[in-house]
């Protein structure tokens, strides 16, 4: 364990959590429409965002390249004025980026201001393969020269501009998706790009997008099309809410035999979690301003979950409900066809008395991308298991929340290290937990 008690909780776990909690925007929202900011002269106002390390770490980013930020955290607004974009530092946006991938959703902005971009190597969490290959094919398509050589990096430049092209994804990639959109909105002519993801950050992306200006239209079969315009202008917009910060505190309440009001959250983008939620066991009740997760008592029944792009079971979900299976009464079947290496975090479960068993057959309904890959990406869950207390180094952001919620659920103490990872995405999760009666420090 690490000498930084900082970066250390100390959580005597066996006690539900109880109580209401507050989630503001969604993490995987806010962060792009940031970026969406520099594509015009002249300010932009973001509402309801959460304060995460990730908005902190776009801000800077941002000011790097000349933007004006305000981040005002109590009230969840950013302002940010993109009037006087510039080229930034190649070593000041390393620097940064070591815990982000966002810099490549830049490309697209600053070709357009600027006629040039540059990438540094990339973070973000280790839980698969993340090839940027989609987000680079789609800048060329669209007209961009790609340096892989230059010594600090990807250099990209753009010295005839944008052009529309015909983009098709072979998976429905998130980033490959904004990288497109955002790229393309101020390109000269049509885009029409195939195969997208259609996840409601996304759309809300669009909605942002469409304020400025931008002329797009969605498809049923997961096609934009994206009409060039000349130029486009500052926004405001309040940010949809954050349905994986809301199903993991609805995965706490259950995990703990807990109560919890998680204000904010909404139905529409929650419907396959709510769906499987029910199924486990667990009670809801959606009212105008949120929704109330609890235990009801008695045994909780085992499901099989597969993972899926939207509108399918999203990835993030699975994570935190899986320490609710542990307790579930029966055999579990979690089949991940997202992320390759998304299991590593159930380590720790096992040891803490868990009774989980890792595949690298599909244990779903169809095949999926991994068959015949060598990835362990299936899981076996039986329960119930009572969990024990002990030390746990947090992997990754919805790893380490889950690891969190085992703790807690868990019968003895346990020291969570390494949650400041929880921080890039669980906005002041201490004081949440301390309102719903968390015996932590």
């Amino acid at each position: 364990m690490s000498d930084n008690n900082n970066d250390i909780l100390h959580v005597e776990g066996g006690k539900p959590l109880n109580g209401t909690i507050k989630v503001r925007g969604a993490k995987n929202f806010v962060s792009k429409a940031m970026v969406a900011a520099l594509l015009a002269p002249g300010t932009s106002v973001l509402k309801n965002v959460p304060e995460i390390r990730d908005v902190h770490v776009v801000s800077d980013l941002l000011r790097l390249h000349g933007v004006d930020v305000t981040v005002d955290g109590d009230h969840g607004v950013v302002t940010i004025d993109a009037t006087n974009v510039q080229l930034a530092d190649v070593a000041d946006v390393d620097t940064l980026s070591g815990s982000s991938r966002i810099p490549i959703l830049f490309s697209g902005p600053l070709l357009h201001r600027l006629g040039e971009a540059f990438i540094p190597a990339l973070g973000g969490c280790n839980i698969g393969g993340r090839p940027i290959d989609f987000h680079l094919e789609t800048l060329r398509k669209l007209g961009a020269n790609v340096d892989k050589e230059h010594k600090d990096g990807i250099h990209i430049t753009a010295p005839n501009g944008l052009h529309g092209a015909k983009i098709h994804l072979p998976y429905p990639s998130v980033g490959a998706t904004e990288q497109t959109l955002l790229a393309a909105v101020l390109a000269e002519g049509k885009t029409e790009l195939s195969g997208a993801a259609t996840e409601p950050e996304i759309m809300d992306l669009v909605c942002v997008l469409q304020k400025m200006g931008a002329i797009i239209s969605v498809d049923v079969d997961r096609t934009f099309r994206i009409e060039g315009v000349k130029e486009l202008k500052g926004y405001t917009h309040t940010s949809l809410t954050d349905r994986i910060e809301a199903a993991s505190w609805a995965s706490a309440a259950l995990a703990t035999h807990g109560d919890i009001f998680v204000k904010g959250a909404t139905q529409p983008e929650m419907m396959t979690f709510l769906n499987v939620f029910r199924k486990i066991g667990g009670e809801f009740d959606i009212t105008d301003n949120g929704i109330r997760f609890w235990h009801p008592g008695g045994d909780l029944k085992p499901v099989a979950i597969e993972t899926d792009v939207h509108p399918g079971f999203m990835t993030d979900w699975q994570q935190p409900l899986v320490v609710a299976l542990t307790q579930a009464k029966g055999l579990s079947i979690v089949h991940e066809t997202v992320y390759e290496n998304r299991f590593g975090f159930t380590k720790p479960l096992v040891q803490m008395g868990a009774t989980i068993q890792l595949y690298r057959e599909c244990l779903g309904s169809l095949p999926c991308r991994f068959q015949q890959r060598n990835y362990k990406h299936s899981a076996v869950i039986f329960g119930p298991t009572p969990l024990t207390g002990r030390d746990i180094d947090v992997p990754d952001l919805r790893g380490g929340f889950s690891h969190l919620i085992a703790a807690l659920a868990a019968k003895g103490p346990s020291n969570v290290q390494g949650i400041s990872l929880i921080d890039r995405g669980y906005a002041d999760f201490r004081g949440k937990l301390e309102a719903l009666g968390a015996d932590f420090d």
